[in-house]
């Protein structure tokens, strides 16, 4: 049966971050409730607005409560998913379900973090299982670093293209104000860092810093009064095959596989139709694995793919034109900041880094280890 969402009924009217890097005497919530109130304030909006609330705080297993308290909501639908990195991409697919239904007016989907100032690592809750506990992986890295392997032994990938995907997210960086990492990085500079689990180094694994981010959803008949450009949620799709990495039925093919065309399916475009490309790149290998599993190249093309600056600056795909995870930002959870930047661009001015007549936008989640997989394309009004 033919998948029904509603394509183009909603739309994304606030998009917007805070507390980017450190954020030095905050908490999680201070930064998203900051986040919050931004993105409401782009469209007009106040808390007050907000008649639904998705949001999944690393260390709060009940945020929509707390948040809600926090901010005076009453909301009618509280969502609180956690497919990790992945989970806000399944948010705005069930904002996009009450919005259509008519059970809320205005959702809002946030998150907040401050891993890098409270601790200064890499938190997760994920745990290694009965059959990769007694190896003693240290996870998540190790768990893509078996994907990445197994891509380089099976395609002949290299080392030196996974630096690519270091160096064009560095590129983007550079000229985003808001990115924690935007000093020159080299393909030497990536190959020569060191080693955190083979063949990744420290410049193939993505940041820990702060970071809160915050989304607006409404109806597209009201969308139109509360911005000027609207971004439209034209499709989003979900797809797991596997939770533990010892369970991934093959270590190249992630679940991205399934959920992107059947998002382009809902969007009704094709993949030549995307003019910016957001993907969770926790990693560098996650890029090469999403640009050949959501179709942009065949199966084992990634490596060569990125190679030359493609997915760069001036590139023919524009691909994390933030920085992404691996120089931008990533406080624990990165895929709400795939949609903002997505979003942004299709709104436009963005400086340097806007991607010219940016009109259709595909922004992708991962969560866990290559586990959780969700699509989303946005659209601006004329897509509709």
């Amino acid at each position: 049966m033919a998948e029904k969402f509603p394509r183009g009924r909603t739309a994304i009217v606030g998009a917007a971050t805070h507390g980017m890097g450190e954020a030095h005497g905050f908490d999680a919530m201070d930064i998203a409730v900051h986040a919050s109130v931004k993105a409401l304030k782009q469209a007009g909006l106040t808390p007050a607005d907000c008649d639904g609330l998705w949001i999944g705080l690393p260390q709060d297993y009940i945020s929509g409560l707390s948040f809600a308290q926090q901010l005076g909501l009453n909301p009618k639908v509280t969502g609180n998913n956690r497919t990790g990195g992945s989970a806000f991409m399944t948010h705005v697919a069930e904002a996009a379900l009450a919005l259509d239904a008519g059970i809320i007016d205005t959702a809002l989907i946030a998150y907040g973090s401050v891993q890098r100032t409270a601790s200064g690592k890499l938190q997760s809750s994920a745990r290694p299982d009965a059959f990769e506990g007694p190896y003693k992986p240290v996870l998540p890295v190790a768990a893509y670093a078996l994907a990445a392997a197994r891509h380089m032994h099976q395609y002949g990938t290299t080392p030196e293209q996974l630096a690519e995907v270091a160096v064009a997210a560095r590129d983007w960086a550079k000229l985003n104000p808001d990115a924690f990492m935007r000093e020159d990085l080299s393909v030497a500079d990536v190959l020569g860092a060191r080693r955190v689990a083979d063949p990744l180094g420290v410049r193939d694994c993505c940041l820990v810093t702060d970071g809160a981010a915050a989304i607006v959803m409404t109806r597209a008949d009201r969308a139109k009064d509360l911005t000027a450009t609207p971004v439209h949620v034209l499709g989003t799709a979900a797809a797991t095959f596997h939770m533990n990495i010892s369970m991934m039925p093959d270590l190249t093919v992630s679940a991205a596989s399934e959920s992107g065309p059947r998002a382009l399916a809902q969007a009704g475009v094709g993949l030549s139709d995307i003019d910016v490309v957001a993907l969770y790149d926790a990693f560098t290998i996650n890029t090469i694995l999403f640009l050949e599993d959501l179709g942009f190249c065949p199966k084992g093309e990634g490596g060569r793919f990125v190679e030359g600056g493609r997915i760069a600056p001036g590139g023919a795909l524009p691909v994390n034109t933030n920085g992404g995870g691996l120089s931008c930002v990533h406080p624990g959870m990165y895929g709400l900041f795939v949609l903002v930047e997505a979003a942004q661009q299709i709104m436009g001015g963005l400086g340097d880094r806007q991607v010219p007549d940016a009109k259709i936008a595909l922004a992708h989640g991962n969560g866990g280890f290559l586990s959780s997989q969700v699509t989303t394309i946005l659209g601006a009004p004329e897509t509709v």
